[in-house]
């Protein structure tokens, strides 16, 4: 059973705040929310035990690091046994053109993105790293044009007025 952190209207706003900023004082959070700022700091670190905020990240343009191109990288790997698994996700993980690794459902086992310099650096990505490893049967790529980032993560809906269940620290 997972346990769950309700979350009212104002830990809501907290969170939509800081994933539109996380570099927001915790003075002016608690002033966009409407509560003080010593209540703010203890609903963030209730929400960061709780596993609800995992982290900060910096977003860099891979185009400014000399990395313009994007692509996403089908990957079909066979056998698809655990042992081979775990050192082929570690694997990709670790190349600096990896931005990010899905294992998922359907005829491919893994969607990758990745930004490269140009289309010959791809070919090289695609070629030296991937369909060079035995257990890859096949690597299907499609080129990024153009890529948008979506509003922030919130919990669905629940009824008017109710709270919002959560997992996260065992509250009720």
């Amino acid at each position: 059973m997972t346990d769950s952190v309700v979350l009212d209207p104002v830990d809501l706003e907290i969170l939509r705040l800081l994933q539109n900023d996380a570099r927001t004082t915790y003075r002016d959070l608690a002033a966009q929310v409407g509560v003080a700022p010593s209540t703010c700091l203890d609903r963030v670190s209730r929400l960061r035990r709780g596993g609800v905020i995992l982290g900060h990240a910096l977003r860099v343009d891979p185009a400014r690091l000399g990395r313009g191109l994007q692509a996403l990288l089908s990957v079909q790997v066979r056998p698809h046994r655990r042992e081979l698994v775990g050192p082929f996700v570690e694997r990709i993980r670790a190349l600096p053109e990896a931005r990010t690794v899905f294992h998922v459902t359907g005829p491919d086992d893994y969607l990758v993105q990745v930004a490269v310099r140009d289309m010959a650096d791809l070919q090289r990505l695609v070629l030296d790293e991937f369909t060079s490893r035995r257990e890859v049967a096949r690597v299907e790529t499609r080129l990024i044009f153009q890529q948008w980032e979506c509003g922030p993560l919130l919990p669905p809906q629940s009824a008017p007025g109710a709270p919002t269940a959560y997992p996260g620290d065992g509250s009720p």
